[in-house]
């Protein structure tokens, strides 16, 4: 398995080491993607604030958005996508969820990776499927159950 991710911090040093975030892309692209390339961005509150508006329309920063290449996959047939993370609102939301934030930074890196791989949440069957997906994955890493009431 080829995996190669690139990593971008703004602010700098903030989200978890690289070596984490490549186990848990890799993992999420086992049996999907034997190579893939994906970009991953940590970004503030601000710059989460933004892509949230100029790609969702939504106000305020997300957790984490997706962004698949799609097609020509003759351009770059590796390249899978871009991930962005905002990692304040990933670490109040594992004090929030009662989740340690090494866990909540799994999912969400899993749960963007899915996204990139096609996978949606949009209807109850794709959710359950998502979700399951999102389950064996973590389970397989040793963290547990992220949609379990604690």
């Amino acid at each position: 398995m080829s995996i190669r991710i690139s990593v971008q911090r703004s602010p700098r040093g903030s989200g978890p080491p690289r070596a984490a975030l490549l186990r848990w892309v890799r993992a999420t692209l086992v049996g999907h993607r034997p190579k893939a390339e994906v970009v991953l961005r940590i970004v503030d509150s601000d710059e989460g604030a933004t892509l949230n508006a100029t790609w969702r329309g939504k106000q305020g920063p997300t957790n984490v958005l997706s962004f698949p290449v799609g097609e020509p996959p003759s351009v770059a047939p590796d390249l899978l996508g871009d991930l962005v993370l905002c990692a304040p609102v990933v670490c109040a939301e594992a004090r929030e969820q009662g989740k340690t934030t090494d866990a909540h930074w799994a999912h969400l890196v899993i749960h963007g990776t899915l996204h990139l791989l096609g996978f949606d949440h949009q209807r109850a069957r794709d959710a359950r499927v998502m979700e399951s997906l999102e389950r064996d994955i973590l389970s397989r890493l040793g963290y547990p159950d992220p949609y379990k009431a604690r």
